[in-house]
């Protein structure tokens, strides 16, 4: 599966891509809001083999693809749609990108061709996303997509020594058609 936008391309992993998903997941920026405090070559050769072994379940619930920027023909970070179960009509979508592509709008556009996989091609009543409350940038993100915030669970994570807030963002499938007008090119 590929999903096209006008400066990325979201594809299937492969085991090969690992060095470069170490490489960001070793910055300690990325690694702030992860339970994580250190990612070795073992830790992501296992993450990516995950995303590889999805490919091939049947029925397909969970579609995790790389992010490559066209222009520099890199693979900067992954985003993904998780239906609950086979035949579900809700679903969860998450992100994640290289530090030093922060701020430039990518992961909206990542973010928002996986949302649209959802609503167009699984026909998907409702997506959700949650997020560290401290994590402005993917707050942001979420709320650029259409997303509203329909919640905060308190202290609901433990990483790092202490516990810390979540939101809970969503979006119907009637408001994403009311708000958005995506071409069927942008699948392929």
């Amino acid at each position: 599966m590929i999903l096209s936008t006008p400066r990325l391309i979201l594809r299937e992993f492969v085991a090969d891509d690992w060095p470069a998903v170490l490489a960001y997941q070793s910055d300690p920026q990325y690694l702030r809001y992860y339970p994580w405090t250190e990612r070795t070559a073992a830790d992501v050769e296992r993450f990516v083999a995950g995303f590889v072994a999805q490919q091939h379940e049947e029925p397909r619930t969970r579609f995790q693809l790389a992010i490559i920027l066209r222009s520099e023909e890199r693979l900067i970070g992954n985003c993904g749609i998780r239906l609950e179960a086979a035949g579900a009509t809700k679903a969860e979508i998450g992100y994640e990108l290289a530090p030093a592509y922060w701020g430039r709008g990518l992961a909206t556009e990542a973010a928002h061709a996986i949302v649209d996989f959802g609503f167009r091609v699984l026909a998907l009543h409702r997506v959700s996303a949650w997020c560290i409350a401290e994590n402005s940038a993917s707050t942001r993100v979420l709320e650029k997509l259409g997303l509203r915030q329909e919640g905060r669970v308190r202290e609901s994570e433990w990483m790092k020594g202490r516990w810390w807030d979540t939101l809970l963002y969503g979006i119907l499938d009637r408001e994403w058609a009311s708000t958005r007008h995506v071409s069927d090119d942008s699948l392929s």
